[in-house]
């Protein structure tokens, strides 16, 4: 949460060449407000949609920005095996100033101490996935999608 994946992943799909897709926001269009789907229905049916959406969006030839949540779902990274992942990360004083004011839901009791705790529980699983990390903190966008292109060797 907070790591430029959507503005990332924009400019990425840009300079390649690749339709974009923000599975989050793919949600929000079908099904309104993630907040809102978190109050009416609770994170476990969010979580159903979510991996519809991005079961569906893998399977799109497209640069693809996951909610941070998206690992959770054992067939989300089985689907990921194989593919060109790369992980976004941010340090907490950087985060800090990106999240205020939002409406995450997972947020809404904690703040930044829970964004802290909910990073550090899917560390393992962002790394398994992720074929590359990058931190984002003091890096602009156009240096993040330049690594990300050299590193898939203009495949992205």
């Amino acid at each position: 949460m907070g790591s430029g994946k959507s503005r990332v992943g924009a400019r990425l799909a840009a300079s390649v060449g690749a339709p974009f897709i923000d599975t989050d926001q793919r949600i929000v269009e079908r099904h309104g407000p993630i907040e809102q789907i978190f109050e009416r229905d609770g994170e476990a049916a969010f979580r159903v949609l979510e991996r519809e959406v991005v079961a569906e969006a893998l399977r799109e030839a497209a640069v693809v920005s996951l909610g941070g949540g998206a690992v959770l779902d054992a067939d989300t990274r089985a689907d990921l095996a194989g593919l060109a992942v790369v992980r976004l990360d941010v340090r907490p004083e950087a985060v800090a100033p990106r999240l205020s004011g939002g409406t995450r839901p997972l947020l809404a009791d904690g703040g930044l101490e829970r964004w802290t705790r909910i990073r550090e529980e899917r560390r393992p699983l962002y790394d398994e996935v992720a074929g590359l990390s990058i931190d984002t903190t003091r890096r602009s966008v156009a240096r993040i999608v330049e690594e990300i292109t050299e590193w898939a060797g203009g495949r992205a």
